[in-house]
C-alpha cells in the first residue's frame, strides 16, 4: 500500500480499537451492574463472555494485527505466540456465539428441564469450557502446525549476519493450509453451520407457538422471538464480517500471492475487527434490558459529572433521595421503581 493507505489502515484500525474497547467495557458493565440477577441468566452469562472477547480484541487483537506486519522484529516463537493470541480470541467469540445458539435452543424445547439444567455453576462452567477450548484450538499451531522451516531460515541467516531478529508478520508464522482447513473450515464454519440450524429450529418453532397460543401466552413468545432476532442478528453480523477474510486466506491458498491484492487484505482485516466494534451497537439498539441498563448507567455518569462540577442542587437532591429511600425502607415501607 501506499504511505497514505497505511495510514489510513492506521488511523481506521486505532478508531475500531478504541470502539471495541469502550463499548464493549460498557456492555459488561451494564450486564454485571446494570441488570439486577441477569448474571443468573445463562444468555447473559455468554453475552458477558462475547463482550469480553470483544473487549480483547480492542486491547489486544488490534494492536497485534498492526504491529504484527513486520513493524517488529522478535524472535520466531515470541512472533508464534503473538499471532496465536488474535486466533484464540476469535475462537472464543464464535464458541461464545454457540453456547448462547444452544442455551437459546434448549430454553425454548425443554421448558420444564431448563431450569434445572441451565444453573449458575453449569453457566459460568460452560463458559470456562469455551474459554478453554478457545486456548487450545487458538494455540494450536505451537503445537507444530505453523511455518517453521522458512520462518527458521530466515531467523538463522539473519541472525548470522546481525543480531537482530527478521519482520515479525501473522503469515510468516502461521501456515495457510491451518488457517483454511483447520481455522476456517473446521474452527469457524462448523460452529456457524451448527448455530444456522439451531436458529432455523427456533425460528420454526416459535412460529408455530404463537399461531396457536393464546392471548396472553403470545407476549412471552413475542419477547423470545425478538431476542432471538436480536441474537441471530449478532450471528449474521459475525459471519458477514469474518467470512470474507477466511475466503481471501482460500484465493492465497490455492491461487498464490497474486490472487488478493494488498488493500483488499487489509479490507478484510478491518471488517473483521469493525465486527467486535459493532456487537454493542446491536446489544443497545434491540435488547430492552440492555437498552435500560446503558440509560441507567449514562443518568449516574451525568449526575456524578455534574456533582463533580460542582453542581449542588443535583447532588443536594441526589442525597436527599437516597435519605429518603433508606428512611422508608428502614420503617418496612416500599419504594416505587
Amino acid at each position: 500500500m501506499t504511505d497514505w493507505s497505511w495510514v489510513a489502515y492506521t488511523v481506521l484500525e486505532v478508531l475500531i480499537a478504541i470502539s471495541c474497547f469502550l463499548g464493549n467495557a460498557l456492555v459488561v458493565c451494564a450486564v454485571c451492574i446494570g441488570i439486577r440477577d441477569s448474571l443468573r441468566e445463562p444468555t447473559f452469562c455468554f453475552l458477558v463472555s462475547l463482550a469480553v472477547a470483544d473487549f480483547l480484541v480492542g486491547v489486544a487483537a488490534v494492536p497485534l494485527a498492526v504491529l504484527l506486519d513486520g513493524w517488529v522484529s522478535v524472535t520466531p516463537d515470541l512472533c508464534l505466540l503473538l499471532s496465536c493470541v488474535v486466533l484464540v480470541l476469535t475462537q472464543a467469540s464464535v464458541l461464545s456465539l454457540l453456547a448462547i445458539s444452544v442455551d437459546r435452543y434448549l430454553r425454548l424445547h425443554i421448558p420444564l428441564r431448563y431450569k434445572a439444567l441451565a444453573t449458575q455453576r453449569r453457566t459460568w462452567m460452560a463458559v470456562s469450557v469455551c474459554w478453554t477450548l478457545s486456548c487450545i484450538l487458538g494455540f494450536t499451531p505451537l503445537f507444530g502446525w505453523r511455518n517453521y522451516s522458512s520462518l527458521t531460515s530466515d531467523f538463522t541467516n539473519t541472525s548470522s549476519s546481525s543480531s537482530i531478529s527478521p519482520p515479525c508478520t501473522f503469515l510468516s508464522v502461521i501456515s495457510l493450509p491451518f488457517m483454511v482447513y483447520f481455522n476456517f473450515l473446521g474452527c469457524v464454519m462448523a460452529p456457524l453451520l451448527v448455530m444456522t440450524l439451531l436458529y432455523t429450529q427456533i425460528f420454526r418453532s416459535l412460529q408455530g407457538r404463537l399461531k396457536e397460543s393464546c392471548p396472553q401466552a403470545q407476549a412471552s413468545l413475542l419477547r423470545e422471538k425478538r431476542l432471538a432476532c436480536s441474537l441471530a442478528l449478532v450471528l449474521i453480523l459475525f459471519a458477514g464480517c469474518w467470512i470474507p477474510l477466511h475466503l481471501m486466506n482460500c484465493l492465497l491458498l490455492f491461487q498464490g500471492p497474486r490472487a488478493v491484492t494488498r488493500g483488499t487484505l487489509y479490507t478484510g482485516i478491518l471488517l473483521s475487527h469493525a465486527n467486535s466494534a459493532v456487537n454493542p451497537v446491536v446489544y443497545a439498539c434491540r435488547i430492552p434490558k440492555i437498552q435500560q441498563a446503558y440509560s441507567q448507567i449514562w443518568r449516574r455518569f451525568i449526575v456524578r459529572l455534574n456533582c463533580c462540577h460542582g453542581d449542588k442542587q443535583v447532588c443536594q437532591s441526589i442525597k436527599g433521595s437516597r435519605a429518603n429511600h433508606i428512611e422508608t425502607c428502614g420503617s418496612g415501607g416500599k419504594s416505587t421503581p
